[in-house]
């Protein structure tokens, strides 16, 4: 199994990051509180260390601003003003979607790659997509698809069946299940 990882973190955690595979990127989003610069610019710089891409959730302006490879866009930000933005060549826009409704938003919003979710249920979750649903969404767009949600050690081998570009999670890398 080769997948492109896709690790969200809310907060510098350098044992965290310093234990991902190789083929990882990270997401730093944290809703809880305003962005921290500084924890921002030490993950970047441990990134840059460990041949990782840094991605800025829902910031796109001050991930300009600090130079990362990109910025996530959730499900919730239906905003069309990102798409005023000058982006650089290499900076690749991510975006998160439930729904096909929501993936026509993110393609509107030009994404490059579209997080769909969620492919198992999860701790925290109360429904899945399922793997056929998941496999509805992704044939309805061209872009890169990456699945997230509820993946651990127990049903990681079915995400084979939905060759999906990447994987991403949040406690599936904390827990080290990989």
């Amino acid at each position: 199994m080769h997948y492109n990882f896709f690790c969200f973190i809310n907060d510098f955690n350098f044992n965290l990051i310093n234990n991902l595979p190789k083929t990882t990127s990270i997401i730093y989003r944290n809703y809880n509180e305003p962005n921290n610069i500084d924890k921002i610019k030490k993950t970047k710089n441990i990134c840059k260390k460990k041949g990782f891409k840094l991605y800025l959730a829902n910031e796109i302006k001050l991930a300009l601003e600090l130079n990362l490879d990109g910025a996530y866009i959730p499900s919730f930000n239906k905003n069309f003003n990102i798409n005023s933005y000058t982006l650089r060549k290499k900076f690749k826009l991510l975006g998160s979607a439930h729904n096909l409704k929501e993936l026509r938003t993110k393609e509107l919003q030009k994404v490059n790659y579209l997080f769909i979710s969620p492919l198992f249920l999860s701790k925290k979750g109360k429904k899945s997509l399922g793997i056929y649903k998941f496999i509805y969404l992704a044939n309805k767009t061209n872009k890169k698809v990456i699945c997230l949600g509820g993946i651990n050690k127990k049903n990681i081998k079915k995400t084979n069946l939905i060759k999906p570009y990447g994987i991403a999670g949040i406690s599936f890398f904390q827990d080290k299940q990989l």
